[in-house]
């Protein structure tokens, strides 16, 4: 990867129109591109397990319906473990999208052809119709407190970029905590638009072990990685987010970057405009 470059010297961005469905699901659409974030499409009110003795409730379904989405070009499924990344209709929803990148492990659960794994800060270029081309890098992410690892399995964030191009257009943080790889994000990119999952996820049987980013780490970590504009995902929706939303908001409106989070309403497509000269 590039080494990050300083703003003096960022060209303009790209225009994004990004689309909140619920947790962390989101429709990115940038230079003719549609990608999908953790398809989740199941209905609420199931509960479903996420390791031995934690669990959670889906309490709100999709803001769109997966068969009211139109063309997907490919997926970035940052884990398939876990029923809130990836539910039972969004693993189905799968089978249809032309690539899929995760980790390399969910490459071996899931099989299929269109299924393309990752280890940090390994690098695949995916094209689509017509020919144009995507660079995609997985990027660290820990999905929770030191070595816990063996009982969560692995995650991966992804940082997307044209080819040729040294700024990411798109960075997806994935489900995790802060830790000492998002420090080395920070290092090695220029994002423009960060999609952010936080909701501070913890389970009864762990107590105040935290499994993804609250607002105060979330706060940190944009302000290490500066960029142009910030979009929180995946803090709604489950029974297992611990910290209420206008908790969130507070914590994110003390950071020195705070102008440059933007809470998107769900079902909503939202433009974001390039970055000017």
């Amino acid at each position: 990867m590039a080494s990050k470059k300083t703003s003096s010297d960022k060209k303009p961005g790209l225009g994004m129109r990004v689309t909140r469905i619920g947790g962390p699901t989101a429709l990115v659409e940038f230079d003719g591109w549609r990608i999908l974030t953790d398809p989740t499409f199941d209905p609420p009110g199931r509960r479903y397990g996420f390791g031995p003795g934690a669990s959670s409730v889906k309490t709100t379904g999709p803001a769109i319906a997966r068969d009211n989405l139109g063309r997907i070009d490919a997926v970035l499924l940052s884990h398939d473990q876990h029923g809130d990344n990836l539910d039972d209709a969004g693993r189905e929803f799968l089978a249809d999208v032309p690539v899929v990148v995760t980790t390399r492990s969910a490459r071996k659960r899931l099989g299929g052809d269109n299924i393309v794994g990752l280890d940090t800060w390994q690098t695949t270029t995916i094209e689509r119709a017509g020919g144009a081309r995507l660079v995609v890098t997985a990027t660290p992410g820990r999905h929770g407190p030191p070595l816990s690892r063996p009982i969560v399995g692995p995650v991966v964030g992804f940082a997307v970029a044209l080819p040729g191009e040294s700024t990411t257009a798109l960075w997806m943080s994935g489900d995790t905590v802060d830790f000492s790889g998002l420090h080395d994000v920070a290092r090695r990119l220029d994002i423009d638009v960060a999609l952010i999952h936080i909701g501070a996820v913890r389970f009864p049987i762990t107590g105040p072990l935290r499994y993804t980013l609250d607002g105060r780490h979330a706060a940190r970590v944009l302000d290490r990685l500066a960029p142009r504009v910030a979009i929180p995902v995946h803090y709604e929706g489950w029974s297992h987010f611990s910290e209420p939303e206008p908790q969130t908001r507070a914590a994110l409106e003390r950071s020195r970057l705070s102008d440059r989070v933007r809470w998107l309403p769900l079902g909503v497509a939202v433009d974001i405009p390039a970055r000017a000269d």
